[in-house]
C-alpha cells in the first residue's frame, strides 16, 4: 500500500511534501501580511513626521526602525495595556485608547536612536495621524480575501429578468 504512487514515492512521502508546501505557503502569507503592516506603519510615521512639528527622524534607517518597534509594541504591549485599562476605556467611552496609542509612540524614541518625539502631546497627535493613515492605506490595499491588491469598484450593473410576485396572488 505504501508504494502505490508511481516513481517509488510512498503515500507518507507525498503527504509530507504537501504538508511542507502548505506550511511554507502559510509562512509566506503571514510574512507578506507582516511586511505590508510594517510598510503601512512606516508611511504613517513618515506622514506624521512631515506634518507634526514635534515628531522627526534623522535617517531612513531610524524611520524604518521606529516603525518596526511601533509595530512590535502594538502587537505585544498594547493588548496588555488595553486589558489593564479596560475600566478607563469604558469610563471615557474609548478616549483612553488614544492615550494608550500615544504612549506607544512616546516610548519609541527611548529605544530607537535618530527618532524624536518632543512630548506626550506630539506623540498623542502623531498616533492619531498614524492611525488614520494606516486605516486608509489598509482599507485601500487589502481585500476581503486577505491578499494585498488595489480595490476597485465596478460601475456596471447586471440586469436580472424575472417576475414580481405580489402578496396575495398565489400563482
Amino acid at each position: 500500500m505504501r508504494d502505490r504512487i508511481p516513481g517509488g514515492r510512498g503515500l507518507q512521502a507525498d503527504f509530507a511534501k504537501r504538508l511542507r508546501e502548505a506550511s511554507n505557503f502559510a509562512y509566506r502569507a503571514a510574512m507578506r501580511h507582516f511586511v505590508f503592516r510594517w510598510l503601512v506603519t512606516t508611511v504613517g510615521v513618515m506622514v506624521a513626521a512631515a506634518f507634526l512639528p514635534g515628531i522627526g527622524y534623522d535617517s531612513t534607517g531610524s524611520l524604518i526602525g521606529a516603525a518596526l518597534l511601533l509595530g512590535i509594541l502594538n502587537a505585544f504591549v498594547r493588548p496588555v495595556l488595553l486589558i489593564l485599562g479596560a475600566p478607563l476605556i469604558l469610563l471615557t467611552l474609548g478616549f483612553f485608547i488614544l492615550i494608550i496609542n500615544g504612549l506607544m509612540l512616546y516610548w519609541v524614541p527611548g529605544i530607537v536612536r535618530g527618532f524624536h518625539v518632543d512630548g506626550f502631546w506630539s506623540a498623542f497627535w502623531g498616533a492619531i495621524v498614524i492611525g488614520i493613515i494606516s486605516w486608509v492605506l489598509s482599507a485601500f490595499f487589502r481585500g476581503s480575501d486577505g491578499r494585498v491588491h488595489v480595490l476597485t469598484h465596478h460601475t456596471q450593473i447586471k440586469r436580472v429578468q424575472g417576475r414580481v410576485i405580489e402578496p396575495g396572488s398565489e400563482r
